[in-house]
């Protein structure tokens, strides 16, 4: 028989993995400062874009050298402004773990239709990067947000490397600890680094990045979205609160207000501790458990934000339809919502444990897969 459902329930039952849960305690009067039917590029405008840059810097720990700048469409735009812009002037490696490396393979080999050095590692592993050339440009996710992994540490990173670094950060940003020195791009999207509303990507630049982009043209047309440099030096504005279109005012202030409750909180240090602790309540129950496991295959890179799930049981007969009903069950009962593995990732589980996240609702969240889970092994026997 399944046991009683558990008495606790998770306060918030929100574990999307994007756009993700917001900073606890959010109400939208947190937002009544945003200078909502004014012109991004009034003073106003112009201030809060740069204020958001400042702070972007500041929470993160980016080098004062480094460009940082406000971009359309998301982490995707911000990625893809990097490869257009950027790649064509060395040969390039390509790093695939997941779903969105696996996209910017395509884009860099079918689009861009460069001849790349693509290495691929199976969902819940990391290429080996003792095999990488960074004499070469090499395009990669810090931590695969659609198949539980990441990268654990830089150290295989050269500091003297002629190649540069493009990193998309997306779901490590605000939860890991980038080590900027060894990365010369590095995008994330705020709806899933603190839980912000989406639409909006942030592109960061190491001065070797800006070298490139004033010495380089690529063979190929940039549309105007892309467009970084004019006359052969850096568009300065972009990186200063002048975005390239027109940003959401709303959007721009629901960051904020996210960016300075990172601050309050205690800043990176702080957001690192709450994303660990929350992948260690996952961990300490799946470790006590012969029916689930984690989909990464090395404990040192499980992610600590999108930690994917796999359901180990023999007694399951279709891996697929079996983790879909447990997702089910829990979005049912109120104490997970958008659980469902990634749609192209292997079936399972995926909870997002990301610094905006409560420990306490992932403590709770655990008896409640082991319910879903005996209620669903139940269900297929009976209904063999």
């Amino acid at each position: 028989m399944v046991k009683t459902t558990p008495a606790a329930r998770p306060v918030n039952p929100r574990f999307s993995s994007g756009p993700c849960t917001k900073i606890p305690g959010f109400s939208l009067d947190m937002l009544s400062d945003a200078p909502l039917g004014r012109s991004h590029r009034a003073a106003v405008g112009k201030a809060k874009l740069k204020e958001a840059i400042d702070l972007t810097r500041e929470v993160l720990g980016v080098p004062a050298d480094y460009r940082i700048g406000i971009v359309p469409a998301s982490d995707t735009g911000a990625v893809e402004m990097a490869l257009w812009s950027l790649l064509g002037a060395r040969p390039v490696e390509m790093l695939a773990w997941e779903s969105f490396g696996e996209g910017w393979v395509t884009d860099v080999v079918k689009q861009l239709k460069l001849d790349a050095t693509v290495r691929k590692a199976p969902y819940g592993a990391i290429v080996d990067f003792a095999t990488v050339d960074f004499d070469r440009d090499v395009v990669f996710t810090w931590n695969g947000t659609t198949s539980g992994v990441r990268v654990p540490n830089g150290d295989a990173i050269p500091a003297k490397r002629q190649g540069l670094t493009i990193c998309d950060a997306t779901s490590a940003a605000f939860a890991m600890d980038l080590p900027w020195a060894k990365l010369d791009v590095v995008t994330f999207s705020w709806q899933k680094a603190l839980g912000g509303e989406g639409g909006h990507g942030v592109l960061i630049l190491s001065p070797r990045a800006v070298e490139r982009l004033e010495s380089y043209v690529p063979a190929w047309p940039l549309p105007k979205i892309f467009r970084l440099t004019k006359g052969g030096k850096l568009i300065e504005g972009i990186f200063e609160g002048e975005t390239i279109n027109t940003p959401s005012m709303l959007c721009v202030e629901d960051y904020l207000v996210a960016l300075k409750w990172a601050k309050s909180v205690g800043g990176l240090t702080a957001l690192i501790a709450r994303a660990d602790a929350n992948a260690k309540a996952i961990a300490d129950f799946v470790a006590k458990r012969d029916w689930i496991a984690n989909l990464a295959a090395d404990p040192a890179t499980a992610s600590t934000t999108s930690v994917c799930l796999k359901f180990t049981d023999p007694r399951i007969r279709d891996g697929a339809a079996f983790a879909k009903a447990v997702a089910k069950r829990l979005e049912k009962e109120g104490v997970a919502l958008d659980a469902g593995a990634y749609r192209d990732a292997p079936p399972g589980l995926r909870i997002w444990c990301g610094s905006t996240v409560e420990a306490s609702d992932v403590a709770r969240l655990m008896p409640w897969i082991e319910w879903a889970f005996e209620a669903e092994i139940e269900a297929q026997a009976k209904a063999a």
